[in-house]
């Protein structure tokens, strides 16, 4: 199949996702023209609930190492974790050099120190409106707003056409920092003919235009002229830059100082302080160790943890366990984000501790999304015109809703193209179409281990926080094989022993009875003993509890 897609055509640009289509988050596409891949975005996803003890998920890269002779960098849109995650990961297999933004750079540098990756890999930070060249494609980076400083959306330029790839974006005619998005360009290389648009899908069902954050720069100023007597708490995204550059703005505006905490906090602001893409005042950042020079109403504290993640510095400080913090009725918390799909619960659980705590809890009116609206991307669309559409970057209704604004403005339903992660989607002027599929997936971090975590272990996993483990312990007498002395079994989240005297009982007499009846019937090989004490003790476990603990039988002889 391969062969014959690489003879019939040879002369058509391959857009293959690797990840995160279908997803917020895990972001990877590889683009190939004959000799020449490129690669867009490296991302990683954060696990779902039942995946018990994994720290995050990367991309399945086996399509790149396969063909890593063809690999010719990796072009970053922006800094945020779900397009710039798994690079230190990726990079450890597939070495290739990385173009990005400025402020994108800097964020990816810190992963690499953490990794000691940074003498191994070729960087090159990259202004808007340059181009790089590699090989048989010359990707220019295009100006765009989004929830992060220098975002872009890249034009790859390939023999077969032009695709141009929006990144995560909003149009803000009024950033906090840096110039508004780059309309103009979009409309020249539109004027010029574009094969492919793939466009950013996260905010599609949402009717109108996404607000300016300079918006929230107001609510900011409303909220501290309303609680002038009270320490302010802000929880927002360590990445959301110009978020935090509008509270440290307030805050000087205020006469208060600040404080940043939280590890990814801290390292961002340091990052794009060092680059210039945050403005402190002179004398308003304090180290934490200062709080206690300044009363409550002169201080603001930007933190971490608006998802209500465990760690994160705002849910240790909820829960009583941050070293140098201690939330009380004199504490306004402000949580200035959108609860991401699936952590409701989480963010709810950290309110109803603060709130417990005496604080007042605002979290309404405080954010504004860094994704495009219907009205920005049609605008998109009718600046770009381009011959064929495909909605990337959300789940299947996001996509599905974009593709519906590609109809309306008269791009046919045959070229509007809802592809998968895996797809291989071949283009050119007349064509357009999947002719196969790569593998494709996610690699599971626990921990130091990439991969070692497959869905046997998690099976295992969910199998033992449900129902727990009885281990086993039996002696057999070396010279006749009869049990030496009686079982002993140790319970691990099925039962409370002490509790369950009867019961332990008699599964020791029923192991007992296992054993006796295999050495009755002559069956001496310990792997058919161990069989047989696993089938008849979980037979008498479910019969008596319902549940089915993990059994694993020892035995020794002596």
């Amino acid at each position: 199949m391969k062969k014959k897609t690489e003879t019939s055509a040879a002369s058509r640009l391959k857009i293959i996702p690797l990840g995160g289509l279908e997803q917020i988050g895990m972001n990877i596409t590889a683009f190939e023209y004959e000799d020449s891949i490129i690669v867009v975005d490296c991302g990683l996803a954060f696990p779902d609930d039942d995946m018990l003890g994994i720290d995050l998920c990367i991309p399945d890269i086996t399509y790149l190492m396969d063909h890593m002779d063809k690999v010719k960098g990796l072009m970053i849109t922006h800094g945020h974790e779900d397009h710039i995650g798994a690079i230190p990961y990726v990079l450890k297999q597939l070495n290739m050099p990385i173009y990005a933004t400025r402020l994108t750079m800097g964020i990816i540098e810190n992963k690499l120190k953490e990794h000691n990756l940074m003498r191994g890999t070729k960087r090159k930070v990259v202004k808007f409106g340059q181009s790089i060249n590699l090989g048989q494609f010359r990707v220019e980076f295009i100006k765009t707003n989004h929830s992060i400083v220098d975002a872009a959306a890249l034009a790859i330029y390939s023999p077969a056409g032009t695709v141009i790839h929006t990144g995560d974006f909003k149009v803000d005619y009024t950033p906090v920092f840096g110039d508004a998005i780059d309309l103009q360009r979009f409309a020249e290389i539109g004027r010029k003919g574009v094969l492919a648009l793939m466009c950013d899908s996260t905010n599609a069902e949402r009717p109108g235009f996404t607000q300016s954050e300079r918006t929230v720069g107001k609510t900011f100023d409303t909220l501290f002229q309303e609680h002038k007597n009270t320490r302010m708490i802000i929880a927002t995204f360590a990445s959301n830059v110009d978020r935090v550059q509008q509270i440290i703005n307030t805050a000087y505006k205020f006469g208060r100082k600040v404080v940043v905490e939280g590890r990814s906090m801290v390292n961002i602001v340091e990052t794009a302080t060092s680059l210039g893409c945050i403005n402190i005042p002179e004398n308003t950042l304090i180290d934490i160790e200062q709080l206690k020079n300044y009363t409550d109403e002169q201080t603001v504290i930007i933190t971490t943890g608006s998802q209500g993640e465990s760690m994160a510095a705002l849910s240790r400080m909820a829960g009583d366990m941050h070293k140098k913090i201690s939330i009380g009725p004199g504490d306004t918390v402000i949580f200035s984000s959108n609860p991401i799909p699936g952590n409701e619960k989480a963010v709810t659980n950290v309110i109803n501790e603060l709130l417990q705590k005496g604080a007042d809890v605002i979290f309404q009116d405080v954010h504004v999304s860094g994704h495009a609206c219907q009205e920005e991307i049609k605008l998109i669309y009718t600046l770009v015109q381009p011959r064929y559409a495909i909605p990337i970057h959300g789940e299947f209704k996001h996509r599905k809703a974009q593709a519906n604004i590609a109809r309306q403005l008269g791009i046919p339903k045959e070229n509007i193209l809802m592809i998968q992660s895996g797809d291989v989607l071949e283009l050119d002027e007349e064509h357009a179409e999947v002719t196969g599929q790569v593998q494709n997936g996610m690699i599971l971090v626990d921990g130091l281990g990439v991969g070692d975590v497959g869905n046997v272990v998690l099976r295992d996993r969910q199998h033992l926080a449900e129902d727990g483990i009885m281990i086993v312990v039996m002696a057999l007498d070396q010279y006749t094989g009869a049990l030496a002395s009686e079982p002993d079994i140790v319970s691990r989240g099925f039962v409370y022993v002490k509790e369950s005297d009867e019961l332990m009982e008699n599964m020791r007499v029923v192991v007992s009875d296992a054993v006796d009846s295999c050495l009755e019937r002559g069956i001496t090989d310990w792997g058919k003993l161990k069989g047989t004490i696993k089938d008849s003790l979980s037979d008498y476990i479910w019969k008596k509890t319902k549940r089915r603990p993990m059994i694993l039988p020892i035995i020794m002889e002596v």
